[in-house]
Parts: C-alpha cells; structure tokens; sequence
C-alpha cells in the first residue's frame, strides 16, 4: 500500500491538499479512473488512471479542477493538474485495477474530509446547451470519410458532461448545424440573438459552442516495404470551446485542446464515426479521454457562476418561471428580480443591461423545469413584466 500511495500521489500539486479542520466532515468517495495503454506502457497508463481517479473524487466532494494537458498518442505525457480543494484526503484504498486490451482501468476508494463550498452557487444546477461543433476544414475528413465526426464528437462531449453528474447540466442541442465562426475571430463579431435563440430552445441559461481546427494525418507509420502490415497513420485533433451566457451574451470562457494517435485503419476505408469501431480505436479514445478532460474544465469554470432564469407568465400575484427541481429549487425558496435591458454604444453595439430590483418572490409550487412564485406578502411586483430575470439567492451569500 506504501508504494501505491507514492504513486497516487506523485505528480499532483502540493496545493491540492489543504489542512484538515475540526469543522469538516469525513466522506467516502469511490471512483475509477481509465488511460489507454500505448507502446505497452502500463506503469504510464496506471499512474494516468490514478490520477484520473483522484481527479474524479476531489470533483465530486466539490473541488474545483482546472487542467491543462498534453496528450501525445493517448497518453498523458506532460500534466500541470491544479487541484484548488476545500477537502483533505486522509485515505486511499485500492478496490480493483483491471487490464483489457490497450485499456488500464483503476477504481479507488477515497476518505476525503469535504469543507464548506466556497461558492454556494454551486449547489444549484445550471443547464448548458451543447451546440454541434463546426469542422474548419472539410477536407481533413477524407480519410476515413468522417464528415459528421463533429456530430458525433459533439455528442461525446455532452455525454463526457452528463456523466460527471455536477451543477453544470448539459442539454443536447447538437443535431443541427449552426454558424459558429463569428465567434472564434478576432472580431468578436457575436451574435446575441442566435445566443438568445438557442438558450430559448434549449431552456438552458449558458451555450457551449465549439469548432474543429484540425483533424490532419501525417505519413504512414510502418515500412511501405514491410507489405505484411496493416496501414497505420497518425492523426491529430484540435478543437477550440467558448461559454456564453444565453442571458447577458457575455462571454464567460475559452479554451483549446490538442491531442494525437493512431488511425489504425486502412487509407481508403470508410469509417462510421458512431460505431464502436471508432470510438474504441486508439484515435477514438484518446478524444474521450481529452473530452472528459474539457468536461473537468467546464464544470470548474461554471462552478461559481449564478442560476438565472426569466419570468414566462403572469397572472395577478403569481408568477411562471423556468427554474424547477431540475435546478435545484425547493418551496420557498427566495428569488430576486432584474429587468432585462439593453444599452447601445457609440458604434452601434447592443449591449445587455440588467437592473436589479428591490422586488423579492418566494417559490410556491415547484414542477420539474419550472415553478410559480409570489410575491413577499402579496405585496405588488411594480414594474415587473415577463422576460424579466429571476436569479436564485443563496442564504450563504
């Protein structure tokens, strides 16, 4: 056990770790982590896994991790993982460690001491569209014939979001194409109503949008002479994400990932990039792996943003908002209210403006996505109108 702690524990900052209090409270936390074996590498791909285990576990008991990650052929060779958390593990246990073909799997058992939330933001939930990512470049497809791998990439991600099962919830808002370049030049050129339009269609408060850069393959690995081999090449994959919020149409977060691996596949085969031969080749999951990686990302930087949502009815003293259990609302819970304004600059620019109220509602009766609210003691809500936003107020703030 001495020397697998060493391993556990090697390689991670000296800050993940903070100094137990006699206010927390003692939490078994059970995860498993995956790598993908190359160029027989076990002890790389096991100390990957545990890493990726750990990770998991100090997300789940409320870290906040951001990573920032080289993946050359699926495997982590450089890792700069800042773990800021509000825990301390006291203990590591070893459940299983399991080796099928190229993948190593590890599950731990975790005794992690879960402090206060540094932001109570985080124990509501905050839905985020996850629109279709665009392919740059059309022609990097040809091999393979993976025209609609940004579909399927798309729905990778959203599951990689689904899974982690944290405050930031994923809506699939993937199956239709959108214009996205607009917002990855350099112009800024954004458009707030398309934002508006799929938070509105998707009734999720944030927007993740995204476009594939790169997909490119390099020379041939093996020998042309050595004709008894298969093919194999190396491909690259870049991608690029930015976070909007649906609401204000303000940009919140923006990032780019870089990996490579085998295409193990024959030059002029044509390869369904929804089957499980190619999420399970090499090149597939060395993206599953970067993509759970990005969902990490996404959800440390969603972590302390607010729940908002919009007033969508009114009838005398109650009033339809698209907040509900799914968000983390419970009866009587307090609301706060903005109007919802927009101010125009000197070139012309629409810009968000909200204007936040002295006007309070309080949850009367909750409903999956969304719930009615009154007002304090039936007092009048002057001034209030739908499309005005509603925003969760924690009793920790």
């Amino acid at each position: 056990m001495k020397s697998f702690l060493s391993l556990a524990f090697a390689g991670l900052s000296a800050t993940a770790l903070l100094t137990f209090s006699a206010f927390t409270k003692a939490q078994w936390y059970e995860s498993t982590g995956h790598a993908q074996i190359q160029n027989g590498d076990v002890a790389a791909a096991k100390s990957a896994a545990i890493k990726d285990a750990i990770t998991q576990a100090l997300v789940f008991s409320g870290a906040r991790v951001s990573s920032v990650q080289t993946l050359v052929d699926g495997v982590l060779m450089q890792d700069q993982l800042k773990i800021s958390s509000h825990g301390e593990i006291q203990k590591i246990e070893l459940v299983s460690e399991d080796r099928h073909s190229s993948k190593f799997a590890i599950t731990l058992r975790l005794d992690i001491f879960a402090q206060a939330q540094q932001c109570p933001q985080n124990s509501f939930n905050k839905f985020i569209a996850v629109t279709q990512s665009r392919l740059v470049h059309r022609e990097h497809a040809m091999m393979g014939q993976i025209f609609d791998v940004n579909k399927a990439i798309s729905k990778n991600i959203f599951t990689a979001l689904q899974k982690s099962k944290m405050s930031a919830i994923p809506i699939a808002y993937y199956n239709n194409a959108i214009s996205v370049d607009k917002y990855f030049s350099q112009q800024h050129d954004y458009s707030n109503a398309q934002l508006e339009e799929i938070a509105s269609r998707s009734n999720a408060q944030y927007v993740l949008l995204s476009q594939i850069t790169d997909l490119s393959t390099s020379d041939k690995l093996n020998n042309d002479y050595a004709f008894w081999q298969d093919e194999a090449y190396q491909r690259g994959y870049n991608i690029e994400f930015v976070l909007f919020d649906g609401t204000t149409y303000e940009q919140l977060w923006q990032n780019s990932y870089h990996t490579k691996a085998i295409w193990p596949f024959e030059k002029t085969t044509i390869i369904d990039v929804n089957s499980d031969r190619f999420w399970q080749s090499p090149y597939g999951q060395s993206i599953t792996e970067l993509n759970q990686s990005v969902s990490y990302d996404i959800q440390a930087a969603m972590a302390c943003l607010p729940t908002q949502g919009k007033i969508m009815h009114m009838e005398n003293s109650k009033i339809v908002i698209n907040l509900g259990k799914a968000h983390g609302l419970k009866k009587g819970q307090m609301l706060s209210i903005a109007h919802h304004n927009y101010l125009t600059d000197a070139q012309g620019n629409t810009m968000p403006h909200t204007i936040t109220t002295l006007n309070t509602i309080r949850v009367e009766q909750l409903y999956q996505q969304s719930a009615i609210a009154i007002s304090i003691d039936d007092k009048p809500l002057p001034g209030v109108q739908i499309n005005d936003v509603v925003e969760i107020i924690s009793q920790d703030l």
